[in-house]
């Protein structure tokens, strides 16, 4: 019998053996994937190799991707494994510590911001809960890459495919969208997860990853960042507290700005295309038996191209956005913490660990392409901490209330120029007009001129001494009367 089938199989056109492949590969067939059916696909030059290693690895995937979707729940699967491997709960005397901090966090805070406070309280978390509470968020970050990655399998695989077999390729379209969706989702929950074991509170990557109005610290990852810091565990505690929550009020209070962040990332991330040749090769040269390949190129960063011009503009106004934000982060924690001894040796630290990042960022940044690391925040901070000795916390902070306010690159270069004009409208003066004011009152002035030679409305010159009849009404009698 089991010759008859490999005989019947034999006979079947490239395209029934190709509709063959994609029934077993999304109908979930108990056998899986046959090998020797793969090699038959050579005449379609369709790399074999390839196709397998694509297709046994995520077989499993597409059952919970559903129809054309991408496997997220895949990826929370693999980041919550990963977090909770080595996860530990939460104390009851870590709780009640991390309480304690967060509550003179608190008071300490509000003497150095005029930003309110949050209306529920801070808590600890868990790595796991961490992941759970923040991944939405990294969906959301994530999903232009993982469409463009989806796109790219898509259109090579109908290269690669005969022009009379084109029909059934673009049916298949989007199962192949599914492949690469799947393969992404799986190695974003890795880095997710990896990251989970780095970061020490929700504010800690820079972006609003945590739910509105939510702070929180992780008990096991602030042990492990104390440990080297030789600094008493109340003050660190103290100083992680206060940043976390500086960080949590600042989103919360401008609303706008967690619209503004993401929609920064979502631009970078729509201008990224996966190398096509990159991936080309890769096929060329896959060994089935070494299918991990597929996950080393995705980390490495191998399949991004290099930034486009567009993309480079993104990245520099999102870095720019992120020292803006985390510079003002940082001068509101410094005051707030003055009482502490060991603040401005903690301070340090957090410092160089932002600006270099742990090992999950940067796996975060070859598999998206993009760095969430402010690269002025010392810039940014110089100018905040300019501005707050210039005109106080409030007339600081009142810059977030509205996005045309908030200071912008030029301004973390020349703070002088921005404390002058805060300074000026403290006085109640009117600001000195810039270029573009300039520019649009010379545009006005000569348009006034263009309709006084036209003689439209221009008004009669008080010399003249006969202006004559005027074009609003029918002359009057004495104007009609001979001469």
């Amino acid at each position: 019998m089991a010759g008859d089938e490999s005989d019947s199989s034999s006979d079947q056109s490239p395209e029934e053996e190709f509709q063959e492949l994609i029934r077993q590969l999304f109908g979930g067939g108990a056998g899986g994937i046959d090998p020797e059916q793969l090699s038959r696909l050579s005449g379609m030059n369709i790399d074999p190799a390839m196709m397998q290693a694509v297709m046994s690895q995520l077989q499993g995937a597409f059952a919970g991707a559903g129809q054309g979707g991408i496997a997220w729940d895949m990826a929370e699967r693999q980041a919550l494994h990963i977090a909770n491997q080595d996860g530990l709960g939460v104390t009851t005397g870590q709780r009640t510590d991390l309480d304690q901090a967060f509550s003179l966090a608190t008071l300490w805070l509000s003497e150095a911001t005029t930003i309110s406070e949050l209306p529920a309280p801070a808590q600890p978390l868990t790595r796991g809960g961490w992941v759970e509470a923040t991944l939405p968020v990294w969906q959301q970050l994530a999903e232009p890459v993982a469409t463009s990655i989806a796109d790219a399998l898509t259109a090579a695989l109908s290269e690669q495919a005969p022009e009379d077999m084109q029909g059934l390729v673009q049916g298949a379209g989007r199962l192949m969208r599914t492949v690469g969706g799947s393969l992404f989702a799986s190695q974003l929950g890795q880095v997710v997860g990896n990251l989970s074991k780095e970061v020490v509170s929700g504010g800690d990557v820079g972006i609003p990853l945590m739910p509105d109005g939510q702070a929180a610290i992780l008990p096991q990852n602030f042990a492990d960042f104390g440990r080297d810091l030789e600094v008493p565990d109340d003050q660190l505690a103290l100083y992680v507290a206060t940043r976390e929550l500086a960080h949590a009020r600042l989103f919360r209070h401008a609303r706008w700005l967690r619209l503004h962040v993401i929609s920064q990332v979502t631009d970078f991330a729509r201008g990224v295309h996966v190398d096509t040749g990159a991936l080309e090769d890769l096929a060329s040269r896959f060994d089935p038996s070494e299918p991990e390949e597929l996950r080393r190129a995705l980390e490495s960063g191998a399949l991004l191209p290099e930034r486009s011009e567009a993309q480079k503009a993104a990245l520099a106004r999102l870095e720019n956005l992120l020292a803006t934000i985390e510079g003002w982060v940082e001068v509101v924690t410094e005051d707030a913490t003055s009482r502490l001894p060991s603040a401005p040796r903690i301070a340090e630290a957090v410092r160089r660990r932002r600006a270099v990042g742990g090992p999950a960022e940067r796996a975060l940044s070859t598999l998206v392409g993009l760095e969430l690391r402010p690269r002025r925040m010392r810039e940014a901070a110089a100018m905040w901490r300019a501005v707050t000795d210039a005109v106080g916390p409030a007339a600081r902070d009142a810059l977030w209330d509205y996005p045309d306010l908030m200071p912008q690159a030029s301004d973390i270069d020349d703070p002088a120029a921005l404390v002058a004009r805060l300074e000026a409208h403290a006085r109640g003066e009117e600001p000195a007009p810039d270029e573009m004011d300039d520019a649009l009152a010379r545009l006005l002035s000569a348009e006034d001129q263009r309709g006084a030679d036209a003689g439209g409305d221009a008004p009669a010159d008080p010399s003249d001494p006969d202006p004559g009849p005027s074009d609003d009404g029918p002359a009057s009698p004495d104007d009609q009367r001979p001469a």
